[in-house]
């Protein structure tokens, strides 16, 4: 199974901490990592009950080292947007779904779970690669933050052996880069230009990338900006070469 963190992003009470470490190890979890958390003192321990190596061996980060490190960061959300026409939220996956998604992957994958108060901010969500929401009641949609992680782990628990690896995170950054680069080349326009990237960064984020489709696509980019602009494929030649008097070995990109 995929390497899977669930990432509780500032949470306010310490007893939810807790409980989430309880929820987590009930369902084989034992990865927690904790964004700008509250202090954690007796009460989380008691809530924690039997999973107190959990807790105790949960990690303290940023935010930005999880984007750094994780082949794919999943936000969970409440609030949802049921028109196709709302980059930022669609498209999005239950618990259930989100199984199907990863199941084979052999990589890192974090979820995060947001703020107690409001959830996870539009930034947070906007770089993330999956949207996940728990389907609840019109009525009273939102869950203690606890219960959304065991509804999550619940449906994740016991994955099967992983049948290929993932795109590095580094290699998708770069990738997105390049696409930003296309635009600037193709004049997209400007005040279409950041949900364009959030589509991008979600159809690609589900595809599930592997190191040798990232790099046809690559390929793909760097051909059609030849034709754009001719004198790119003299710099790119010129670029290989330098690589190869240096020992490395050219990339060999296919289309």
């Amino acid at each position: 199974m995929p390497e899977i963190d669930i990432v509780l992003v500032a949470p306010i009470y310490e007893g939810n901490v807790g409980f989430a470490a309880r929820v987590m190890k009930n369902f084989g979890f034992t990865r927690l990592v904790l964004i700008d958390p509250c202090p954690l003192g007796e009460e989380a321990k008691a809530r924690a009950s039997h999973a107190q190596d959990v807790l105790k061996n949960a990690e303290v980060c940023t935010i930005e080292d999880v984007f750094a490190r994780s082949n794919i960061v999943i936000a969970t959300t409440g609030t949802v947007s049921k028109s196709v026409c709302h980059a930022m939220r669609m498209p999005f996956y239950s618990p259930k779904e989100l199984r199907e998604r990863v199941k084979d992957l052999d990589g890192r994958i974090s979820i995060l779970f947001g703020r107690e108060n409001w959830g996870l901010n539009n930034e947070e969500v906007k770089r993330s690669d999956m949207i996940c929401t728990i389907p609840t009641s019109e009525e009273y949609p939102i869950l203690n933050l606890s219960h959304a992680v065991g509804v999550v782990c619940y449906e994740l628990a016991n994955l099967p052996l992983p049948s290929y690896a993932l795109c590095p995170p580094q290699d998708m950054e770069y990738l997105y880069q390049h696409v930003d680069r296309y635009l600037d080349g193709i004049h997209h326009p400007k005040f279409k230009r950041e949900n364009t990237l959030i589509l991008i960064r979600r159809i690609l984020g589900r595809c599930n990338l592997t190191v040798r489709e990232a790099s046809t696509l690559h390929g793909l980019l760097r051909r059609s900006e030849w034709h754009i602009d001719p004198k790119l494929l003299d710099r790119d030649k010129t670029g290989a070469r330098n690589l190869r008097n240096f020992g490395d070995e050219d990339e060999g990109e296919e289309e």
